[in-house]
């Protein structure tokens, strides 16, 4: 009599199987990612004349990354956003002022209490949705303004806060004229809150934030805590947008009224819009592709240059949506099916 072979088991992967799954499918880095970083380093070697406009770019960047981190993952609008830019630059420039002049430190103070405003201010959004939520942010915004414009005596007004000196990086690379230490400085710190950011989207904390997104109602009732999530989401974007606002007080040594402007706002949600909504390095794009496009523009039409900007912004809403990392997808799919039906 022969024995009967039974078949071999299939095991069946687990649900913490599957998900560390698809974490690791979703951490995996994107080309456009690479080639981001790499275009910044490179630029700073080959363009050593527009050292301070590179800054600027990830400086401006890193801030975008912040809002895109609220309004593109939690789903949470805001047009106050300029509000913690604007705290962690006054921050940073109060403190070199009265003698801290360390700017490692500095920026960490900066986040903190960036964070901290987020915080509080979360406990108030926490509890609203819509458009009361947009204006609440928006009244907060304009209040800071006013208040900065206010207290001349500490801020400086309209002539911006000045004479902010800042001490050399680990005491050996000063400052100088012409931007390369501010440059480095600059890519290292918003490389590095990148990997953040992207470790924060790419864990289960980011998931839940996409959730939220998706269907703000139904979220409670898979048992995801709402309030709590847009409290450490208000917070986490706060102090990452209070960084980047530091960054910009230390390099420059100034800090201008316009750091708590409306425009500043305004300008993040443009970026995010052109580089792709969502995406975290579509934040940083759309910052570099809208300031040297403004760059150029100003150059050529010093008054109506932001008629041009408008023009794009509305061409990028029309026909390209997701943004440049979503039309490049797109174009990339087309050519990927094209190639197989041949």
């Amino acid at each position: 009599m022969t024995a009967i072979e039974l078949p071999a088991t299939v095991p069946v992967p687990t649900s913490q199987e599957k998900a560390h799954k698809v974490f690791a499918f979703s951490s995996r880095w994107r080309w456009e990612e690479i080639a981001f970083w790499v275009v910044a380093a490179i630029s700073i070697v080959v363009f050593p004349t527009h050292l301070v406009l590179i800054a600027q770019v990830l400086i401006t960047g890193l801030f975008a990354l912040s809002f895109d981190l609220l309004v593109g993952y939690a789903g949470i609008p805001s047009l106050g956003h300029a509000a913690f830019f604007g705290i962690g630059a006054y921050t940073a420039g109060l403190l070199a002022r009265a003698g801290w002049t360390e700017p490692i430190s500095g920026l960490v103070i900066a986040a903190i209490v960036a964070g901290v405003a987020g915080l509080a201010l979360s406990v108030v959004v926490s509890r609203l949705t819509g458009i009361g939520l947009i204006m609440i942010t928006l009244g907060v915004g304009l209040l800071l303004y006013e208040a900065a414009h206010s207290a001349r005596g500490i801020t400086g007004g309209d002539d911006g806060l000045s004479g902010i000196n800042i001490a050399p990086i680990f005491g050996h690379f000063q400052f100088d004229f012409y931007g390369r230490t501010a440059v480095v400085y600059t890519f290292c710190v918003a490389f590095l809150l990148y990997l953040v950011a992207r470790r924060i989207v790419n864990s289960p904390f980011g998931l839940e934030l996409k959730g939220i997104r998706e269907n703000v109602r139904r979220v409670p009732a898979i048992g995801i805590p709402l309030r709590s999530r847009y409290m450490v989401a208000f917070t986490v974007s706060a102090a990452l947008a209070g960084v980047a606002g530091a960054l910009l007080a230390q390099i420059t040594q100034t800090v201008a009224l316009s750091a708590l402007s409306f425009d500043r706002s305004a300008a993040a949600l443009i970026m995010v819009m052109i580089g792709g909504m969502g995406t975290l390095i579509g934040a940083l794009v759309g910052a570099a592709a809208y300031m040297v496009a403004q760059d150029r523009l100003s150059d050529l039409n010093p008054v109506y240059w932001n008629f041009w900007v408008g023009l794009l912004l509305v061409l990028f809403v029309l026909f390209a949506r997701g943004g440049l990392i979503g039309g490049v997808d797109r174009l990339i799919v087309w050519i990927r099916s094209k190639r197989s039906k041949s």
